[in-house]
């Protein structure tokens, strides 16, 4: 624990820093001591919110109430991986590459291992929307692949100049629709598969062992998963991992949507000789039993797929709570504390 007492201090300036810089600076980090970097299966949270949270003066407790960092909460109960989203030029800042090297930085320090999720949008990116940047709306179909590469460079290349690792990457974010809408609708497109490439590509210039991650949503749907990875394989598209979302409303039958998604990737490794991971799940954070039970079922699934080819699972902003955006598969009560739906990340 001696370390901690160096790191929450330093965290607590770089808050502030945050919240009041969201231009192209890059702010110069003070040395500290570091953790050292966990391996294994991955056990990790999305939690991209979290400066914004900390800017509107959200606190965070464990379970006995004490005030705790993020990212260091995070690490006690049980995470060794952290997952961040990157928007291109967000209206209000975060997201941005500014962002994400900040939260990066802090969870690079902490030994989290970090995953990047690319959206290649301005706005969130999911199966309803997959909004081109306004900076990129009148570009050509060329000039589109060379957007998504250089973007992809600049925010990789920014980690990589400040030493931090990345292990996965997203290209793309739950595109069962496609990206980058019209050029890039349909994943079973020749110009789904260009836009895939040109991301892949940059990405590994950058960091050539990171694994490239195509996600998409539904996780419990083989039918569509074999449709869309199909069409990407006839189109030549290169990917590394299949990456799942995976939400169960507690009103659903969410004992088969387990088993279904099991399946799922059960039939992806053997299908495409592939690794797969779950990249997103979620329960209703006022049902935190059902919660714990999912979150239980799901790391054991994911861990037998065969040939250790599961790689991890991540939940969606895990730190999310007082329905901060209207979410509410957070997996906080509403005093800021974990709840046990939680609690299976420390075995």
């Amino acid at each position: 624990m001696k370390q901690l007492k160096y790191i929450i201090p330093v965290v607590t300036l770089l808050i502030v820093f945050t919240a009041c810089n969201n231009n192209d600076e890059i702010p110069e980090f003070p040395e500290q001591p570091t953790y050292e970097v966990q391996t294994g299966f991955a056990k990790g949270a999305d939690i991209s919110w979290v400066t914004e949270m900390e800017k509107a003066d959200k606190k965070f407790y464990n379970s006995d109430g004490e005030e705790r960092d993020c990212f260091v909460l995070m690490r006690e109960l049980g995470m060794n991986a952290i997952r961040l989203r990157v928007w291109v030029d967000p209206e209000d800042g975060w997201c941005n590459a500014q962002d994400v090297l900040i939260k990066a930085w802090r969870a690079h320090n902490l030994g989290l291992r970090l995953m990047i999720d690319f959206h290649y949008s301005d706005v969130w990116a999911d199966p309803a929307d997959q909004s081109k940047p306004a900076a990129w709306e009148e570009l050509n179909f060329e000039e589109l692949k060379q957007a998504v590469a250089g973007h992809t460079t600049q925010v990789l290349s920014l980690l990589k100049d400040n030493g931090i690792d990345v292990e996965w990457i997203q290209i793309g974010n739950e595109t069962r629709s496609g990206m980058l809408f019209e050029e890039g609708r349909n994943p079973t497109s020749s110009n789904y598969a260009e836009l895939n490439n040109a991301g892949y590509d940059a990405a590994k210039a950058v960091y050539p062992d990171a694994k490239m991650i195509i996600h998409i949503d539904r996780g419990f749907d083989n039918q569509t998963f074999c449709w869309i990875f199909d069409g990407i394989k006839a189109n030549g598209g290169k990917w590394d991992v299949i990456g799942m979302s995976l939400y169960c409303d507690v009103a659903a039958v969410w004992e088969e949507r387990l088993q279904l998604c099991y399946e799922n990737m059960i039939d992806m490794v053997e299908r495409y000789n592939t690794e797969v991971m779950i990249c997103e799940i979620g329960i209703d954070w006022d049902e935190p039993e059902v919660g714990k039970t999912v979150i239980e079922k799901m790391l054991t699934y994911t861990r037998a797929v065969p040939n250790e080819k599961g790689l991890g699972v991540f939940y969606w902003e895990p730190q999310a709570y007082g329905n901060w955006n209207n979410y509410s598969k957070g997996a906080f009560d509403e005093s800021g504390k974990p709840t046990i739906a939680l609690d299976p990340f420390l075995n």
